[in-house]
């Protein structure tokens, strides 16, 4: 009697496995960061501290954070990048276990600071292990993919720092991402795989791509990063006030005002961040230039609606808000994925770690604080305003590193 055969399982790809787990890995580490924006007021109520003193905490963070990016790339092009991503997991879990023992405004700004040194690792490794996986042309696909943990974890913190914090203590919400960031460190550890370096590039590892003192010298790496940087200072400021400009000026409650600006970001991150994807991957198949030139229109379409989010009267600040996030997010895998793309295997950890150090240096580090410091002075309308300076300094910035991109047909 004939037997039917028995159909073979398929092996789930080690690329789509490793994919998923970074992904899941980004996605707490975001929920984390947007948790304290989302409750800012709660945490400012207890200790009793200024605007400024709130946007420290931002501060301190990321200021330990670029600190360690660099010393954190050079490992990551000298050895496994597994071992680097699980020990920055478990360390960045266990920093968050930590605010249950916080009880002052230095302890919290302590605490801040050391999950900071933990972030400075998976957010360096994921972009080049995702990049040793998959060629040049796909890259602005899959990091598009990778990067809607942004709003999606953003929104959750917001959601979570408001809702969480208004109803049991600004504490509590912590919580939510510390045990999960340890399981995941745990199935990264069994099922992640490190992927073979370079196996996926196709452009020619010249020296200014491919050596440290190469990205020094090489205008599309450094367009691509400083106009970058520019627009994480607006993003990194006005990602921390959002949901305080909502609740004063515009006069929403702390519930309601970290359930919007929560809301918006999840709708226009995984909008704007799909179609802007989609885009620039259609739009490199007949110019190789789309990465830079996808990021700037996204820039320059968010002034008007900063200009109106910021300076009209309080009935635009919905709609200002949900156009100038769409258009915001439309740059986040372009951008990224032209930065990648700009660098060769051998230096792409370190290439991405100086990026960071920058974007943070001149961005987000210090945003925050600024922007509190000019809200003490005058009001948090003309703080915030001060992020439209720097998206115009992004644009002019892009639109140079466009005539620098690489061409995606070159073969070494």
């Amino acid at each position: 009697m004939a037997t039917t055969a028995q159909p073979v399982p398929t092996r789930v790809s080690p690329a789509v496995v490793t994919l998923v787990l970074l992904i899941a890995l980004n996605l707490l580490n975001f929920i984390d960061r947007y948790i304290l924006p989302g409750e800012l007021s709660l945490i400012q109520g207890e200790f009793h501290v200024t605007r400024e003193q709130m946007g420290a905490l931002t501060t301190a963070m990321f200021f330990v954070y670029m600190l360690a990016a660099p010393l954190t790339g050079w490992l990551g092009d000298r050895f496994r990048r597994k071992p680097l991503i699980i020990a920055g997991a478990v360390l960045w879990s266990l920093a968050t276990l930590t605010t249950a023992w916080v009880h002052d405004y230095w302890t919290l700004y302590i605490r801040h600071a050391i999950v900071g040194i933990g972030e400075a690792s998976f957010t360096i490794f994921a972009p080049a292990v995702i990049a040793d996986f998959y060629p040049e042309r796909d890259r602005n696909r899959i990091l598009s993919i990778f990067y809607v943990t942004i709003p999606v974890g953003a929104a959750l913190g917001y959601l979570a720092g408001g809702q969480m914090g208004t109803a049991w203590g600004w504490r509590q919400p912590f919580f939510i991402c510390a045990i999960p960031g340890l399981l995941v460190a745990v199935l990264y550890g069994i099922f992640g795989s490190e992927p073979e370096r370079g196996a996926q590039d196709h452009i020619r590892a010249t020296a200014d791509r491919a050596t440290v003192v190469g990205l020094f010298r090489n205008p599309a790496f450094l367009c691509g990063t400083f106009g970058l940087a520019m627009l994480t200072f607006a993003m990194g400021g006005i990602s921390n006030w959002i949901p305080e400009f909502l609740h004063n000026p515009v006069g929403m409650s702390v519930a309601r005002a970290s359930q919007l600006a929560g809301a918006a970001t999840v709708i226009d991150g995984i909008l704007g961040t799909a179609i802007g994807g989609w885009i620039a991957q259609r739009w490199l198949r007949t110019n190789h230039r789309a990465l830079y030139l996808l990021s700037f229109w996204s820039v320059a379409l968010t002034l008007p609606f900063g200009v109106l989010l910021f300076f009209a009267p309080t009935r635009y600040a919905v709609p200002a808000l949900l156009g100038a996030e769409f258009f915001l997010f439309l740059n986040t895998g372009p951008l990224n994925t032209a930065i990648v793309n700009s660098v060769s295997a051998p230096v792409r950890a370190t290439a991405v770690s100086v990026n960071l150090f920058c974007i943070h240096f001149f961005g987000d580090t210090f945003s925050p604080q600024i922007i509190g410091k000019i809200a003490d002075r005058t009001d948090l309308r003309i703080g915030l305003g001060a992020t439209l300076i720097s998206l115009v300094a992004s644009c002019i910035i892009l639109i140079i590193g466009s005539r620098f991109a690489p061409a995606l047909t070159e073969k070494p």
